[in-house]
This record gives C-alpha cells, sequence and structure tokens, in this order.
C-alpha cells in the first residue's frame, strides 16, 4: 500500500515550486483512482494550512472525446482555492507553471448548497449566476506524461481559473457558440454543447461526485463545467480572451 500521505506532499510541493515530478503511478503501478482522490484531498488539506481558501470545485474529462481518448466513462474532478483564481484582465505569471495550458469553460456561482442526486431544475435552482471563465490547467509530471490516477492526484490539472462578468442564470447556457482568441487569433472555437451537451449535466454530476466524498457544493462556491474545446499552451507575452455567446468575454495576459 503507497504512503498517501507522503504522495500527497510530492504533488504538493511539485505544485507549489512548480517543479516537474515523475508519475506517480511508475513506482506505484497499483494506484487506484480511489487513492488518487484522498492524495488530491491531503494535498489540497496542506494548502488550506498555508491559509489558502476553498472557493470551489473544477470539472474535467467533460466531453465524450475526451473520456474516449483516455478510456474512462466517468469525469474527474479537483478542487479551487482562493490563490489559483485570477482577476480578470490581469497578467499571469508562467513561472507558477510546468505545463500551462488554457481551455474555455463556463462557470457556475451557487448561491444555495448542492449534494446528491439532483436533476437539471435542482441544479439551476442552486445557482445564483453564470459566467464565462478560462481555466488554466496544468500537469507537474515530466514530458507531460501520466495515467488518470496521476492527473486526479495533481488535482486533475487544475492550477488557476479566471471568471468573467456574472450573468443571470436564466441565460440557456446549452448551446453557446464560443470563440478562444489568442493575441487576437481564434484558436478555438466551438459551443458549450460539447460540455456533456449541456453544461448543466456537469453541474448535476459535480453535486453527485463530491457527496461520494462525503462533500457538498457550498453557497458561494464557483462550479467550473470543464472544458468546451481542445486546450491550448500558454507562451510568454500571449493575450488569451474568449468571447461566449450571451454571456460575454473574459481575458488575461501571459506575463513575458
Amino acid at each position: 500500500m503507497p504512503n498517501l500521505a507522503k504522495l500527497a506532499e510530492v504533488v504538493d510541493e511539485a505544485a507549489r515550486t512548480a517543479t516537474e515530478i515523475p508519475q506517480l503511478t511508475i513506482a506505484h503501478p497499483d494506484l487506484t483512482v480511489e487513492d488518487a482522490y484522498a492524495i488530491q484531498a491531503l494535498s489540497l488539506a496542506r494548502r488550506y494550512a498555508r491559509g489558502e481558501r476553498r472557493v470551489g470545485m473544477k470539472m474535467g474529462l467533460t466531453s465524450r472525446a475526451k473520456m474516449a481518448q483516455v478510456g474512462v466513462s466517468e469525469m474527474i474532478w479537483g478542487r479551487l482555492t482562493d490563490s489559483m483564481q485570477v482577476e480578470e484582465g490581469s497578467v499571469v505569471d508562467l513561472k507558477r507553471y510546468v505545463h500551462p495550458r488554457v481551455e474555455p469553460e463556463v462557470a457556475f456561482l451557487l448561491k444555495a448548497p448542492l449534494s446528491g442526486n439532483v436533476t437539471p431544475a435542482q441544479a439551476m435552482a442552486a445557482v445564483g449566476a453564470v459566467a464565462p471563465a478560462l481555466e488554466i490547467i496544468d500537469s507537474r509530471y515530466q514530458d507531460f506524461k501520466f495515467a488518470l490516477p496521476d492527473v486526479v492526484a495533481d488535482n486533475s490539472s487544475s492550477s488557476g481559473f479566471v471568471v468573467g462578468g456574472w450573468r443571470s442564470p436564466d441565460v440557456d447556457v446549452a448551446n453557446l457558440g464560443l470563440v478562444m482568441e489568442l493575441d487576437g487569433q481564434a484558436r478555438q472555437v466551438g459551443s458549450t454543447a460539447a460540455i456533456l451537451g449541456d453544461p448543466v449535466r456537469s453541474l448535476v454530476a459535480a453535486a453527485r461526485l463530491v457527496a461520494q466524498w462525503g462533500e457538498r457544493l457550498e453557497a458561494g462556491w464557483i462550479v467550473l463545467a470543464g472544458g468546451a474545446t481542445a486546450a491550448e499552451h500558454l507562451t510568454p507575452g500571449a493575450s488569451v480572451r474568449l468571447v461566449m455567446q450571451d454571456l460575454g468575454s473574459v481575458s488575461f495576459q501571459v506575463g513575458k
């Protein structure tokens, strides 16, 4: 049985210092996804002890194509903290990351707790606002190579996020066109429908998945529904902007 607390320390230090580490599953091929979620929780507990505060949850592998690509039938999730949130329009320091990429997302702001098996209507009743968002994903593993337990242990690759202006939850987010630009050039064009056919389904799944670990989505939390397109590499000096139908835009700069 691997020492999960020790592995959590390794993952946490890698994230804290933006340092590459070998895949955990090389030394521990028997590492399960359940072990990986325990490592994730333990590594985030170390961050809370340093003063970070939990502010939400991110969903991953929320497209059928991505699930098939990695050979799984279930989504994954990670935890968001206040230190991961980047102010809209601000400059991101690439030194904080190892293999940074960015992808377009839909963000939900909860006005009430949510947990367990809920319907889409019940999920949306707990939502106070929706917004376009950009998630900065990162993997601390050498050569950007990993198995599913590695990803989950590494907070499901979540490293930063930027949220645009909040809009009424009455906006139907099921099939909104979007363009993600780098330096003014369209790099990804797609629709929010790529997120499980409707991002609300991702929110429903989030409530179910956290309940399996004895948690709930809390009022005031942000839930990122998952990438709507492929991710793009972040490069020094880049300007990143997402424009989403009916929800507006969100942007940030990358430091040189």
